[in-house]
């Protein structure tokens, strides 16, 4: 016996092939650019609150590392407010810095488990060659300046320092970003 059809006479549901996209959502695009937009601000309050709230004091690789999420939180922005098609792609171009902070945090972590040298000449600490000590003191930055290969941890006894956080960060970032431009696909 026949089943009767209870789609309201649009006919039968078409199958999916297996392992294929699934059917794209309207406006989950907006979600993708929330959501990076979200992740970008996300990790550049986490730096802030570090710096300015916990007193730690970043050095030169840490700085740097801030600007992908920084171009990530402004694609993030172009994502929500530019036209559908478009934001699609701004979602994919979010893979940009994405990919850089994962290259930045991985780079960071090789000179903090001395698997390579320091890349940044600002990332090793000062040395002076003869002259006064006046002249050491004028010569002096203005703020200490943190060694790339001495490692910050946000929690002590948690053997795990915020440039390996950095990195996990951005994988999962990418992930999530990943999924989004999928969904929107």
């Amino acid at each position: 016996m026949r089943r009767p059809d209870l789609t309201l006479g649009q006919g039968p549901a078409p199958s999916r092939a297996r392992g294929a996209a699934p059917p794209r959502r309207p406006g989950t695009e907006r979600l993708g650019g929330g959501l990076a937009l979200a992740l970008g601000l996300l990790a550049l309050l986490v730096a802030w609150l570090a710096q300015h709230r916990l007193g730690l004091v970043p050095c030169a690789l840490c700085l740097l590392e801030r600007w992908p999420y920084r171009v990530l939180a402004v694609l993030g922005l172009a994502a929500l407010v530019v036209p559908s098609r478009a934001g699609r792609l701004v979602l994919l171009l979010c893979a940009a810095p994405l990919l850089a902070a994962l290259l930045l945090s991985a780079t960071h972590v090789g000179v903090e488990q001395g698997w390579w040298p320091d890349p940044l000449p600002q990332c090793t600490a000062p040395t002076w060659h003869g002259g006064s000590i006046a002249e050491r003191l004028a010569s002096m930055p203005l703020r200490p300046v943190k060694p790339c290969d001495s490692p910050t941890r946000l929690v002590a006894w948690l053997p795990v320092s915020m440039a390996t956080l950095d990195f996990l960060y951005a994988l999962l970032s990418s992930l999530l970003i990943l999924w989004a431009a999928r969904r929107s696909a």
